[in-house]
């Protein structure tokens, strides 16, 4: 009785919204399960071939327990060509494709094959390693099957699913399952941070980037990972919210090629039972304000720290994860209503989501031949180069973007910040590049790494 009440709930939802549940009439009906559903949604998800070339290292070394890590590049680099196999979903008439990251991010040679074995070649029009998306566009594309987006912010723990993709290569498949979590942060894999739905419909390699729809065939999520410890799906995978797809969309349409997200120009942490007591709170749950920068439009909205932030655009926030997924989602140039309670008090103050002001000027300098250490890369730290890089709101001076081949050999690292050369304090990108292209015979740096201060000496 409950699998045809289940089927009953397929049948009559997929055929319209408006559509009431019923019990199935006939056997044909309880028979044609997901049919309809996988024959209409299919054909808008794809499968992703994706090339890229990458320098890496041939040592003789190589397969030895103890050289082969004490030589760890070592060697002349070579040209290697790696294959990455995936899925996507067509999100227009015009061939807009919205993939992992990590499936087609870094590469140079994109093949997308469709239901119908048709092929296009693509071009990746904006990418973003830290949600793990990209989006994709066909070449000479039109009149193609797509997916509509679904509010996701509406899905419901317990809605049945499916997921489309093509796992570990074997061609088009369909799981079913249900909607098992919600705001679910910090636990997919890889590079991808912040906040999904989970899902028990069997996720496995190759499922990446392909579509989480709902009964009535709308998009809800991008499959992007699953949480195992076999390698296989054990019932528990991520999709990140169509919501946030939806944002990714508009942005490669505008023009951007990078994800922008506006900023806080704050730090919080969650609010637990022991905390909540402490703040007079009857129970846990939202975002204590520790910090802020001086340009934080939050601080210029009203928002203090030690406030507690609850909701933001009428959605609860528990985590920092949470918080830039709902300010993503916001996007741009949108003015948010931003829940706060302080001092036991319930206020609202109107945020405007915006990117972090790239102003001071971040001036910056490359390092020339001449130079102590040549090809380093290094900016002036202000509120976007603090948001890019997630330092610390307090911190000024210089920072490493791109240590270049010799400074990375000698030790230096992107974010660190430049704090001393030869005993003359760094203030600016220009000092520092005045500095090392002044040095003789030795070089001392002192750098701030995280919490550490390193010191580094060099003989030239």
């Amino acid at each position: 009785m409950i699998r045809a009440v289940l089927i009953s709930l397929t049948l009559g939802l997929a055929t319209t919204v408006s559509a009431e549940t019923k019990v199935p009439q006939s056997q044909v009906e309880i028979s044609m399960g997901f049919a309809p559903l996988v024959k209409e949604a299919a054909p808008a998800v794809v499968n992703i071939f994706a090339k890229q070339i990458v320098q890496v290292r041939q040592s003789p070394f190589t397969g030895d327990p103890f050289f082969d890590e004490l030589f760890r590049g070592f060697g002349t680099p070579q040209p290697r060509v790696e294959n990455s196999l995936g899925s996507g979903v067509i999100l227009s008439d015009d061939g807009i494709v919205v993939s992992n990251y990590h499936v087609v991010g870094m590469s140079t040679d994109i093949r997308v094959q469709l239901n119908d074995r048709s092929e296009y070649t693509a071009e990746v029009l904006l990418a973003d390693e830290e949600s793990d998306l990209a989006i994709l566009k066909l070449k000479d594309a039109e009149g193609l099957p797509f997916l509509q987006f679904r509010d996701s912010d509406h899905v419901d723990v317990g809605e049945l699913v499916m997921a489309i993709g093509n796992p570990f290569g074997v061609g088009q498949t369909v799981t079913s399952g249900i909607v098992s979590g919600l705001a679910r942060s910090g636990v997919a894999t890889g590079n991808a941070r912040g906040y999904f739905i989970q899902t028990d419909a069997a996720i496995n390699p190759g499922n990446s980037g392909g579509a989480l729809i709902d009964i009535n065939g709308d998009l809800i999520g991008i499959n992007t990972s699953i949480l195992t410890r076999s390698g296989g799906s054990n019932g528990i995978g991520f999709a990140i919210p169509a919501n946030l797809v939806a944002q990714f969309v508009d942005q490669a349409r505008d023009g951007f090629d990078d994800f922008q997200r506006p900023w806080a120009g704050m730090f919080g942490q969650p609010v637990d039972a022991d905390m909540a007591e402490g703040l007079g709170l009857d129970r846990a749950g939202g975002i204590v304000v520790s910090a802020m920068h001086e340009v934080s439009p939050f601080l210029a909205a009203g928002v203090e720290a030690g406030d507690v932030i609850v909701a933001l655009d009428g959605q609860p926030v528990n985590t920092p994860a949470e918080m830039i997924f709902r300010m993503s989602v916001a996007g741009l140039g949108s003015e948010v209503d931003v829940d706060v309670l302080r001092d036991g008090e319930a206020l609202i103050r109107t945020v405007k989501m915006d990117v972090a002001p790239d102003t001071p000027s971040r001036d910056t300098i490359e390092t020339s031949a001449r130079s102590a250490i040549p090809g380093v890369v290094m900016s002036n730290i202000n509120p976007a180069v603090l948001g890019e890089y997630g330092l610390p709101l307090s911190l000024e001076g210089v920072m490493v973007e791109n240590p270049g081949e010799i400074g990375a050999r000698l030790g230096l690292r992107p974010g660190d910040v430049l704090r001393v050369i030869d005993g003359t304090e760094i203030n600016t990108s220009k000092e520092a590049d005045k500095a090392l292209r002044e040095a003789r015979k030795r070089l001392t740096l002192e750098v701030q790494r995280g919490t550490q201060r390193v010191v580094m000496r060099f003989r030239l």
